[in-house]
């Protein structure tokens, strides 16, 4: 079995060994089960073990990655600091921060049985339009809970810095644009240019999942609409909650809608609330006033265009080897259109 690159079983067996004080870890099998351009995810089983006794591993990229990025002592702090809460996350077990193990940071968590639903359901789940309304909801309940925990009680007020979030997140975004142009995109300027101007006054703050979506959560095999897990914290910080709701309804068609930015069809199907209905879902649990969620969808939308426009340009400078991106250049400017469509015509 060829060795997975980036976690080495025989330094991750022994390490485990000790670090997790039992010896049955001094062997184990090590499998990639999710890699691309985001942190790497390992299942580490136990010589001998099962599915049951296996673990979960995640560290950065393998190669030079900015000192910022993938920052793994951040994402096992705030899934740490939210267990306990409503929010349904896995239990850490470990924290590497020591880089001559793996040539990384990397932390270790449990392994939670779930559902993994990207651009379908698995045979014979959540085929009743009622169950798939349940997803949804349950969706959105679970966002309400995360941006209702007291962030300085969980040990978090130091996680991020809210004040002005909405406005630097808009210039961050604009220099990248900047950064990355592939030719000129009027449409994509003017949309930057009117979302500075427009930056809503901040209701409150909160902890912000940063890529909140349905196919980063693990769905209960046995009772549809109840998450078993959140996952992918690695842009989380303290921010302000909408952006969440924004970048959750890029990824949210609706039925009748062949949308620029859809990764998935699973929302358009029979059941699933509109995002309307999810708005409205999430100000009832919540108590904020949405009365400019345009600007963040808005704002999403200028974001998604933004990502897309950076990995044009990495294809065009050769380095984005093996990976597929023909295509995402002309997804560019319908994505603007639909931001720009939030933005001044409240299309949500």
């Amino acid at each position: 079995m060829a060795t997975p690159v980036g976690a080495d079983p025989t330094v991750v067996g022994p390490y485990l060994a000790r670090a997790l004080g039992d010896q049955r870890w001094q062997e184990v099998t090590v499998e990639l089960i999710a890699a691309g351009m985001s942190n790497l995810t390992y299942t580490v089983t136990p010589q001998g073990g099962s599915a049951d006794d296996a673990v979960i591993l995640r560290r950065p990229p393998t190669g030079a990655v900015l000192a910022t990025a993938h920052d793994m002592a951040r994402e096992h702090r705030v899934i740490s600091a939210l267990a306990g809460t409503a929010v349904p996350v896995p239990r850490t077990l470990h924290m590497c921060t020591d880089e001559s193990v793996l040539g990384a940071p990397f932390y270790v968590m449990e392994r939670v049985v779930g559902v993994h639903a990207v651009t379908a359901f698995p045979p014979g789940y959540a085929d009743e339009p009622e169950q798939r309304r349940a997803v949804g909801e349950g969706l959105i309940d679970v966002l309400a809970d995360l941006h209702s925990v007291d962030h300085e009680a969980v040990g978090l007020s130091d996680f991020g810095r809210p004040e002005g979030f909405a406005a630097r997140q808009v210039r961050r975004w604009t220099k990248q644009w900047d950064a990355t142009r592939d030719r000129d995109r009027p449409a994509l300027d003017a949309l930057a240019a009117r979302l500075a101007e427009t930056v809503p006054t901040t209701q409150r703050s909160s902890i912000v999942h940063g890529d909140y979506r349905l196919d980063n959560c693990l769905l209960d095999p046995q009772t549809p609409g109840r998450i078993k897990a959140v996952l992918d914290w690695e842009m989380s910080t303290l921010g302000d909650p909408l952006t969440d709701i924004g970048m959750m309804f890029v990824y949210w068609p609706q039925a009748g809608e062949d949308r620029a930015s859809t990764q998935s069809a699973l929302t358009t199907l029979p059941g699933f609330p509109t995002r309307l209905e999810a708005a409205q879902r999430y100000a009832q649990r919540t108590g904020v006033d949405l009365a400019e969620l345009n600007w963040y969808v808005g704002f999403a939308f200028f974001k998604f265009a933004a990502i897309i426009a950076g990995i044009v340009a990495r294809s065009a400078a050769g380095a984005m080897a093996g990976k597929n991106t023909s295509g995402y250049a002309e997804r560019i400017d319908p994505v603007v259109e639909l931001g720009r469509a939030a933005l001044e015509d409240g299309a949500i």
